[in-house]
């Protein structure tokens, strides 16, 4: 039970976190973007209590089930984002990941209290490190498409002319490209990683690297257009705008992938 309160406080920080960070953009005042912030570090640490005292309950990792999953990536973002705030004080990013990290905990919170006891096949540090590198590696990349979004939309109004207003409050266009390039250049190799470890669990479980698992299936899909891109960022030199965009189209491509597939196509992956 522990565990499921530390959860629960953590969600209503996120959702404070939320409000505070729209009051700031709406009101054009820094202050409420501070305290979201550090509500957001206390969000995380009553987070990552949670994880412990159930992990140390089940003496598991974050393998199995709805909850699972989900609560680890909200609290990758978060981890992310606040990191990335400290290196380039872009705070009112978090009006964008605060509310997609709130979502996230409450779609989580559906599988909160349920069983946890992962079968026999799904105990292993290849498991753990499947599940926390591949979720890492897409938390990274939702935090590159909320930078890519705020980018389109402040040189939207910087275009338009209409950005005088916001400009102490919005991060500046450099900033949010470092972000997208650092969150595509970390999250790619993340998820590789991921797939790999996921790739030699299925072989020792299954017989077999690979399955034509729509799962599978879609996260390669997924994997070789963010390939594509950070080759384009890399060695074509794509920034701003179209690197934004395409970092943007990516992650929508990757959502369709697993909310639309999910549930239409059966799947061994039901764990997860």
């Amino acid at each position: 039970m522990t565990d499921i309160c530390l959860f629960q406080t953590a969600l209503l920080g996120y959702l404070v976190c939320t409000v505070l960070y729209g009051v700031s953009l709406w009101g054009k005042r820094v202050l409420p973007a501070k305290a979201a912030a550090w509500l957001m570090l206390a969000a995380l640490t009553f987070h990552t209590l949670s994880f412990a005292f159930r992990w140390s309950a089940t003496g598991g990792g974050p393998a199995v089930g709805l909850y699972d999953a989900l609560s680890f990536f909200a609290w990758a973002m978060a981890a992310v984002y606040l990191a990335l705030q400290l290196k380039t004080k872009t705070r009112v990013l978090g009006t964008f990941v605060a509310p997609v990290i709130t979502l996230v905990m409450v779609v989580a919170s559906v599988g909160l209290g349920g069983a946890v006891a992962a079968p026999a096949g799904l105990r292993g540090s290849l498991v753990t490190l499947h599940v926390l590198l591949s979720v890492t590696g897409e938390a990274l990349f939702a935090v590159a498409s909320c930078a890519g979004l705020m980018y389109l939309i402040q040189d939207g109004l910087l275009k338009k002319k209409r950005a005088d207003q916001l400009s102490r409050l919005l991060p500046s266009l450099l900033d949010l490209d470092r972000i997208n390039h650092f969150c595509l250049s970390g999250g790619f190799p993340l998820l590789t990683l991921g797939v790999l470890a996921g790739s030699l669990w299925a072989r020792i479980v299954w017989g077999s690297h690979w399955q034509w698992d729509p799962k599978q299936v879609w996260t390669l899909l997924a994997w070789g257009f963010y390939g594509f891109l950070l080759h384009q960022r890399l060695a074509i030199g794509w920034r701003g705008r179209r690197a934004a965009r395409w970092s943007l189209a990516a992650f929508l491509i990757l959502l369709i992938l697993l909310i639309v597939g999910q549930p239409l196509f059966p799947t061994i992956h039901r764990f997860v």
